[in-house]
């Protein structure tokens, strides 16, 4: 096989990739959601995503590990639905990292901001955003030792912040005030903010190919990496949401270390979380980069997208790729919109959790002989996150109505591409499916 993804990876590092991936979540982002809801209707917007998030990484280890592809989602998607299938799960993966991206790049602009108030913080996010593309370029083994020690050091940042908070937590902040602000539709708004908190966890799954052995590794890497993330996630709400006053909290940039200022004053607690800060999302940017840039490969390595994304350099790294869908995401860091950002990377979130769910199902009863190294409860845990997922789409869609003109249209652009530029190739749905199939049945063997 040409263009071939090297083999390097073991648990510990697709922990510190998957986990890397989200933890900007807990930094910043989250907060915007106490403009809509009080405190106690983001707890239930929370719980309602975690267990989705529980559900879904479960279901999502057995088809990472029965497919090893770094398409991920498009080659479950593409075995299960065919070609069409698997583009618009791919261009579903893509939309949400894509707009992940800029959305944490302005984050890290912010917290730059925080440190160096002479910095703007649109420079900050393009300068941190260029810095990790380089990084990105010099291979999977070079760039999974820097997110994992990143990851590492924001784990400890979250740490320490819940540590210094926790003394300080009044309950008034969470219980009190308008606790049914916003009603049903304030939780229902909440919600792509709580999927903020995990957002892009699935990322993983494009790193299968280059896991050692990934019909052990993904289960560990992905029930590892979700337990540590379930457990940062609530521990940095109550105790954000239990030191800080919530309409205050809702307006803030960084809210750990503005969190901590208002606690201890302005100096070295408050700058030291802000520092710290800025491992979480550069870890998160590192690793959203690793994710979209092996789906931006894979999806050209399968026809979707021009051969040359495909193309690896000396140190196997998809680097066309990398640095042809980075320039997509530092166009969007210019329009300093976060919040924004925030929603269209849900919409491409869920529409893949959609798509992926139903691939299990379909793959369940269309291949039941399909090697499955890892088997979750059946039917009932793909269930759970399929209709969760279904619940999303709905939420996002009734409390974004601007913003759903933008998706749609999106999506028809990239439908209309697809059409277009299958034609163009010539490409067939059973030329595709032997690609699919000689990869994966090179990681099987």
């Amino acid at each position: 096989m040409k263009n071939e993804l090297k083999k390097t990876l073991k648990p510990i590092q697709l922990w510190g990739i998957i986990v890397g991936m989200v933890i900007s979540g807990m930094y910043c982002g989250w907060n915007y959601a106490l403009e809509f809801t009080s405190p106690v209707g983001f707890i239930i917007a929370i719980l309602i995503v975690t267990v989705f998030y529980t559900t879904f990484m479960f279901s999502y280890a057995e088809l990472s590990t029965a497919i090893p592809h770094a398409g991920g989602p498009s080659a479950y998607a593409s075995k299960a639905l065919g070609k069409f299938g698997g583009f618009v799960a791919g261009f579903s993966c893509l939309v949400e990292f894509l707009f992940a991206t800029p959305a944490i790049a302005l984050s890290i602009g912010a917290y730059i901001n925080f440190l160096i108030p002479s910095v703007p913080i649109v420079l900050a996010a393009l300068i941190a955003y260029g810095v990790f593309v380089l990084i990105n370029c010099l291979g999977i083994e070079t760039a999974a030792k820097v997110e994992l020690i990143v990851t590492i050091v924001a784990i400890g940042g979250l740490l320490l912040f819940i540590g210094a908070g926790a003394p300080h937590i009044e309950m008034n902040n969470i219980l009190g005030g308008e606790v049914f602000k916003g009603g049903l539709g304030g939780i229902f708004s909440a919600i792509p903010f709580a999927i903020w908190f995990y957002l892009a966890v699935e990322g993983g799954a494009m790193s299968a190919e280059e896991c050692e052995n990934p019909k052990k590794d993904i289960p560990k890497g992905f029930i590892l990496g979700i337990v540590t993330l379930v457990i940062l996630a609530l521990g940095t709400f109550f105790v954000t949401a239990g030191i800080s006053n919530a309409s205050d909290l809702s307006a803030m940039a960084s809210p750990l270390p503005t969190a901590l200022e208002g606690i201890y004053g302005a100096g070295l607690l408050s700058n030291a979380m802000s520092f710290i800060g800025l491992f979480g999302l550069v870890a998160s940017l590192h690793g959203i980069i690793i994710g979209y840039s092996r789906q931006g490969f894979a999806m050209s390595r399968a026809g979707y997208l021009p051969k040359f994304l495909s193309k690896v350099n000396s140190k196997g790294a998809p680097v066309y790729s990398i640095v042809i869908m980075s320039l997509i995401g530092m166009i969007f860091v210019l329009t300093g919109q976060t919040a924004v950002i925030i929603v269209i990377s849900c919409f491409g979130a869920v529409a893949l959790y959609i798509i992926s769910m139903i691939s299990l199902f379909i793959l369940r009863n269309k291949e039941p002989n399909l090697n499955r190294p890892f088997k979750v409860s059946y039917p009932i845990v793909p269930s759970i996150a399929l209709v969760i997922a279904l619940v999303f789409l709905v939420a996002l869609t009734i409390s974004n109505i601007s913003t759903v003109s933008w998706v749609v249209g999106a999506y028809a652009l990239a439908i209309i591409y697809y059409f277009v530029y299958s034609k163009m190739q010539g490409a067939n749905t059973e030329e595709l499916k032997e690609d699919f199939n000689e990869e994966i049945d090179v990681e099987t063997i």
